[in-house]
């Protein structure tokens, strides 16, 4: 049997034997399913399904195309939006960053430790102050300037280094700027941003130094697909911590930016293993 494989990602319209077709496919073609996780929403009628699985037999296809090209006719008949990834593949992707460094230094650790499920090919920054960091790590470094006419210039050279890096997902590690409506609906389903998880309070400047005013209990951090209505897109992934009266500013903000970090990698990893389903105003993210 292969130790290789393959990963299944389907959404369509909900109807009765999707699962029998995509399992009876397998079988016939000796595939041999290792996870499988499907959810159907009864509140929009759409179904979500995902399928690793390997050779079973001498009968399974021979490469990609031959999957691809056999697959196909049960695609077409159930109207599914999918896709066909090697098990293996990391998705490339570009960072977005700042002058804050604690989320860009935790994805950089994890792909050097061989624990991240995407591959970073490029960092970029309308600020240079972490080129070292990044060049150390052997990663191109782009300092990017947000010029006197706005951001679009600077935004299309964003999509410029994609295009050229060959990635389709752009990731804000407290990238502070906001992007163009119209850059949010070209890279759409394709950024994630990462704030903490006081929004829609505290927005804008020293968030942390309001919410220590208001003697908040819980913070935490939100992962979540960008759109072109600022902070509210689909939600990928959060987590929350406890504080309370004895936490100064200090506090809240390392605690804040360590939750930010732990929240960005899982979302990072999600995407990765292929397991993020935009569903509407919301994602289905099976685990």
């Amino acid at each position: 049997m292969s130790t290789g494989g393959w990963i299944l990602t389907l959404a369509c319209f909900d109807r009765v034997g999707i699962v029998a077709a995509v399992s009876g496919f397998l079988a016939r073609h000796d595939g041999f399913i290792l996870d499988s996780q499907q959810y159907a929403d009864l509140e929009t009628g759409r179904f979500f399904m995902r399928v690793v699985f390997t050779s079973g037999g001498v009968g399974f296809p021979a490469d990609r195309e031959a999957l691809v090209a056999a697959f196909a006719p049960v695609a077409h008949e159930f109207g599914f939006d999918w896709g066909l990834s090697a098990r293996d593949e990391r998705p490339r992707i570009v960072i977005a960053v700042s002058r804050g460094s604690h989320c860009l230094h935790d994805l950089l650790h994890r792909q050097q430790s061989g624990t991240l499920a995407a591959q970073i090919v490029a960092v970029v920054s309308n600020h240079d102050r972490l080129r070292a960091v990044t060049q150390w790590h052997d990663i191109p470094y782009h300092h990017l300037p947000v010029g006197p006419d706005g951001n679009e210039a600077q935004e299309r050279a964003i999509e410029a280094v994609m295009a050229d890096a060959g990635a389709p997902y752009l990731v804000l590690a407290r990238y502070m700027q906001i992007l163009t409506p119209d850059f949010a609906r070209r890279l759409a389903g394709r950024c994630v941003n990462i704030h903490h998880s006081f929004l829609p309070g505290f927005k804008g400047a020293r968030p942390y130094h309001r919410a220590h005013e208001r003697g908040v209990k819980l913070i935490g951090a939100t992962a979540h697909f960008v759109t072109d209505d600022l902070d509210e897109g689909p939600i990928i992934e959060q987590a929350v911590e406890r504080v309370d009266h004895r936490d100064c500013i200090d506090d809240l903000i390392r605690i804040g930016r360590d939750i930010e970090a732990q929240v960005l990698a899982r979302a990072v990893d999600a995407l990765g293993e292929r397991r993020v389903f935009l569903n509407g105003n919301r994602t289905v993210v099976f685990r």
